[in-house]
């Protein structure tokens, strides 16, 4: 089964645990309710699965990423595993993605990976990031909270 590694970064901001998610670019995700995501990818073969999610989170967000990460573990979806680490930060939003070319409809498009990134407290998270990754912020909640 593939792998997939990500990283969530996140912030306390007035008390309230903030994430920060990236929205999915192309044409499936323009009008779609849970279109953003942690900012995650594929892991390759003798890679470590941080090493995987620190490079992913460089190619879609132009960004480089350091700090005391934690694990949040992983969660099976459909066709993948995913593993996800957490990183308290606080990123600005402007992002510098790489492309990604698709055939949609007929047509060969290139557009961002991820056009959008920016910040939310847990619940507008729950509710606009991909149902499958919504385990990792109540990881994320419960571990700052302890």
């Amino acid at each position: 089964m593939k792998r997939s590694a990500g990283i969530l970064p996140y912030r306390i901001k007035n008390g309230v645990v903030e994430v920060y998610l990236g929205h999915f670019g192309g044409p499936f995700w323009k009008n779609k309710e849970r279109s953003w995501g942690i900012i995650k990818g594929e892991v390759n073969p003798g890679e470590s699965d941080l090493d995987a999610a620190k490079r992913e989170f460089f190619e879609e967000t132009g960004k480089e990423i350091a700090g005391e990460f934690i694990d949040l573990g992983e969660a099976k979806t459909s066709n993948k595993i995913l593993h996800i680490f957490a990183v308290q930060t606080d990123l600005d939003t402007h992002i510098q993605s790489n492309l990604v070319t698709i055939e949609y409809k007929g047509r060969v498009l290139k557009f961002p990976e991820i056009d959008q990134a920016t910040w939310m407290d847990i619940d507008e998270a729950k509710k606009k990031i991909v149902k499958s990754q919504e385990i990792f912020l109540q990881r994320l909640l419960t571990t700052v909270s302890a």
